[in-house]
């Protein structure tokens, strides 16, 4: 089984409020890339991940008057993508969804929210004292994430699809504000990945085959805030030393072993002010001990990192054209 996380910047304004593909010349949210380039770049780089499954990150909108799965399946088809049924579970307050992409030939995916007296289920309220003044706070999720039972002849697992709270301080009025914004952000992203950890250990109590998959806007090393609250968001879900109740991720690993040494990164960023482009380690495959293999087959699809992306030009001007962010695979079993 191989399974991909992928979050596609703006995806859902490539779409009509009635699913319809805008494939066309206006341009798209993406800088200089027009509707019809990126939904072109989008089923190219999908195609050749050759997954099971994609969980795609920002996915098309899923409201009263827009249906976001029918829009991705919709898409697969027009792309003849081999993955091209969709589910998703509880819907985002934002434009940006979670929604799982299969192949149903290969997999069986149910939407199966879980809770507990630790974690109440994603589309509910978590209360967590945030700044330490002996009083709860409560916590929701713009973008609940996507619980679901994958079955295959292989193998069935839990995966959780994750789109962690942005720590950007958008709205910020002066420096002051930003710091402000930014810090209460920080704080609203650790408590969902405190709240997402206590279901991990549910599943792992349980002895459940666990994926947890996604966009963390976070990981070790990536900000200053870090050393404000101890440790980053990723390390929380990660789980702490015992390797029976910890997830595991390679790249993670990697930033945690050195965070001065050159690091994988999943996202490329412009940097109006530079001029240049930022990079970091946004998106993850995390798996329970069961389910780690022993030839770590995850893979980022970089455009200048992976040799069989540098070497397919087509593929990689895709990669640059699609999204912000680039895909992640793993292989189980």
């Amino acid at each position: 089984m191989r399974v991909a996380t992928y979050n596609v910047e703006w995806f859902s304004n490539l779409f009509g409020d009635d699913g319809a593909l805008l494939h066309d010349g206006r341009w798209s949210a993406r800088h200089d890339v027009t509707r019809a380039d990126q939904l072109d770049a989008v089923g190219r780089v999908i195609g050749a991940l050759e997954a099971d499954a994609v969980l795609i990150v920002e996915a098309p909108d899923i409201s009263r008057k827009r249906d976001g799965v029918a829009a991705l399946e919709r898409f697969a088809k027009r792309y003849d993508l081999r993955p091209r049924a969709a589910i998703a579970g509880f819907a985002s307050e934002t434009q940006q969804e979670l929604i799982l992409l299969y192949d149903p030939d290969i997999l069986g995916a149910v939407h199966a929210p879980g809770e507990s007296t630790e974690a109440p289920r994603f589309d509910g309220e978590f209360e967590i004292d945030l700044d330490i003044d002996a009083s709860a706070d409560k916590v929701r999720w713009s973008k609940p994430p996507l619980e679901l039972e994958l079955e295959s002849k292989a193998a069935r697992v839990q995966m959780v699809g994750v789109h962690a709270k942005s720590k950007a301080p958008h709205g910020a009025t002066d420096e002051h504000d930003a710091m402000r914004i930014a810090i209460a952000n920080r704080r609203k992203q650790l408590a969902q990945c405190i709240w997402l950890r206590r279901r991990v250990e549910g599943h792992l109590a349980a002895g459940t085959p666990l994926l947890v998959m996604g966009d963390f806007n976070d990981g070790p090393g990536l900000d200053r805030f870090e050393a404000l609250f101890g440790r980053s968001g990723v390390e929380i879900v990660l789980g702490g030393d015992a390797p029976e109740t910890r997830l595991y991720d390679p790249h993670a690993a990697m930033a945690l072993q050195s965070r001065i040494a050159a690091q994988p990164t999943t996202a490329r960023f412009y940097q109006k002010r530079t001029g240049g482009y930022l990079e970091a380690l946004l998106d993850y495959i995390m798996v329970s001990p069961g389910l780690r293999p022993a030839d770590q087959a995850w893979r980022i699809w970089h455009p200048f990192n992976d040799p069989g992306c540098w070497n397919d030009k087509g593929l990689r001007d895709a990669l640059l054209t699609a999204s912000d962010h680039f895909p992640v695979t793993l292989d189980i079993g």
